[in-house]
């Protein structure tokens, strides 16, 4: 049962009437602003499984992951920090506020504890180290973002959940009150604390805990609180939405961005290393923060091949990108983490 717990509930009923009048929403699915194939044309799924199911040892770090074990309860406050946890989880602490982004503490990125596991040295942070959180915003419903024990975890410490639309009805199925989630569409700007604004963008992804796939929404968030400007990536593929978006509400003062994951067979749903720098020089950001890597092998590439393609191409475009390893606080405006510490583990 706790098995089948975990897929969540796709929207139905009442929860379906604000889903049918949105603009993304066609022939009973969300779609993307531009034409997207989760899988280019011609690949063989029994081929993509066998080699899933036979990644390179490369595709792991050959030791643990080294991190900081910050206190996160006693963070100052007089700065922004962010601290990043792997993969796309991280704590932003901001005017005296707590916003908790997708995080995935279980230890797995999947229905099943026995796959997706992650790296070594990766989750020394769990649910309990977490102060309470004033904000959880949780981008999309994949299980690499959406953790059901996680959620579990933190609800009764959570005092209010932003997300993209649909996705509450996992929420409620898991027995959040309905009441504490905030639900956007695309371009939809909200008050979710005293002076803090959020607002839903464009992603290019697609959505599905199960075989049934974009029946909930997928963003990108952009967070206005004391005087700074936030972009929260999500997932997505390289479009004409960042540009679009750094015109309408950049410049960022950082923009966290997906860089790994990617594949050869899945080119339009997550971006390339190179892909990511341009999308920040899109957004007009001040700075990057690589993330979507470091805790998961969910593609064929190197573990740190992300991070790696990431500072050789930022270079090239005069981006300035932060590399903390997990647990290092980024102080915004005064302490950008830039270590090449991967390289002292494949030595």
């Amino acid at each position: 049962m706790g098995l089948f717990k975990s897929f969540g509930s796709n929207p139905s009923g009442k929860d379906l009437s604000r889903i049918v009048a949105s603009a993304n929403y066609r022939d009973q699915v969300f779609q993307n602003q531009s034409e997207t194939l989760a899988l280019i044309k011609g690949t063989s799924y029994l081929r993509l499984t066998w080699k899933f199911l036979n990644k390179p040892k490369y595709t792991a770090p050959p030791r643990p992951l080294p991190s900081v074990k910050t206190d996160m309860r006693s963070v100052a406050k007089d700065k922004p920090v962010i601290v990043w946890f792997g993969h796309s989880s991280y704590l932003i602490c901001i005017n005296g506020k707590n916003i908790l982004v997708d995080p995935v503490f279980s230890g797995y990125a999947s229905p099943f504890s026995f796959t997706g596991k992650s790296f070594k040295g990766s989750d020394i942070y769990r649910p309990e180290d977490m102060p309470d959180i004033d904000l959880l915003i949780l981008t999309h419903d994949h299980y690499d973002h959406l953790d059901h024990q996680t959620v579990l975890k933190l609800k009764h410490r959570t005092k209010r959940i932003a997300t993209s639309l649909g996705v509450g009805s996992h929420l409620q199925y898991w027995g959040v009150d309905k009441k504490m989630i905030t639900e956007f569409d695309w371009w939809e700007e909200k008050q979710v604390l005293d002076d803090s604004t959020l607002t839903a963008a464009p992603a290019r992804h697609f959505s599905g805990r199960s075989f049934t796939r974009n029946k909930t929404l997928w963003s990108s968030f952009i967070l206005r609180s004391g005087g700074y400007n936030m972009y929260i990536g999500g997932d997505s593929g390289y479009d004409g939405h960042f540009k679009t978006i750094g015109e309408k509400h950049g410049p960022f003062d950082i923009a966290m961005l997906e860089t790994g994951q990617y594949g050869n067979e899945w080119p339009y749903i997550h971006m390339t290393p190179e892909e990511a720098v341009q999308a920040s020089a899109d957004l007009k950001a001040k700075v990057m923060m690589p993330v979507h890597w470091a805790k998961f092998a969910l593609a064929m590439h190197p573990w740190d091949d992300p991070v790696r393609r990431v500072v050789a191409r930022a270079k090239d475009l005069d981006v300035k990108v932060t590399t903390p390893v997990i647990g290092e606080p980024v102080i915004i405006g005064q302490h950008y983490p830039s270590s090449y510490w991967w390289e002292d583990l494949n030595t």
